[in-house]
């Protein structure tokens, strides 16, 4: 990585610290930091902030260091794009400090399908690449622009927002979340791989039982 991205990745580091500091999603945390006790088996647990805090004099500096953004995630999925989320659960050191990341890599012509954060606002860094990305507001208004090397774009919380990589090589960006747990959901998925009835589906969408069925199929989960 060169200097100059090494230092706009820094900027926008302490951009989201701040942007977290300023609109935080989470409770203030009420000491300097929280790693999850392994002792008492936190990965059971489906909220960490029950988890207790291992005591302080035990931390250690690996709890507030995660390597794993430095390559892109090992699959792909079939709209062209591989993402490693970093929460809690990852990087221990985040707990309680009300923010989290994801690294994303899409391939040239793919997408990051439109989806929402219920818990968070979002701050979008194009590391390498050409990005259409936008969101769209409650009145149906689209804000969309493509973002290159070095720039960035934020997602108003619980809007949908979509990205697509329209140049001519893969694309990398690096998104930062004021909550470490931000949830997300993905609208086809939400739609057509849940059981919503496929009457309504029929309805809302002018969309024949087949045209639905074949979206079922797509969208419905494996397994």
């Amino acid at each position: 990585m060169s200097p100059q991205l090494t230092v706009l990745l820094v900027i926008f580091s302490l951009h989201c610290y701040m942007s977290d500091m300023a609109m935080a999603s989470d409770p203030d945390p009420l000491q300097d930091f929280c790693i999850p006790n392994t002792k008492w088996g936190y990965g059971r647990a489906a909220r960490l902030d029950t988890v207790p805090c291992k005591n302080s004099s035990e931390a250690t500096t690996d709890d507030f260091v995660f390597s794993g953004l430095k390559k892109p995630a090992e699959e792909f999925s079939n709209m062209g794009i591989a993402a490693v989320s970093v929460t809690p659960q990852m990087f221990p050191g985040l707990n309680t400090l009300g923010m989290s990341f994801v690294r994303a890599d899409i391939q040239v012509g793919g997408i990051n399908a439109p989806h929402f954060h219920p818990r968070a606002t979002e701050i979008t860094y194009v590391l390498q690449g050409k990005v259409y990305s936008g969101f769209v507001d409650s009145t149906n208004r689209v804000f969309a622009t493509v973002l290159e090397q070095g720039e960035v774009m934020v997602f108003p919380r619980g809007l949908v927002h979509f990205q697509m990589n329209v140049g001519e090589s893969p694309a990398t960006v690096f998104g930062c979340f004021n909550s470490q747990n931000p949830g997300v959901q993905k609208i086809p998925s939400a739609l057509f791989g849940s059981e919503i009835k496929d009457e309504l589906l029929e309805k809302a969408f002018g969309m024949t039982p087949k045209q639905i069925d074949k979206m079922r199929r797509k969208f419905v989960p494996k397994g």
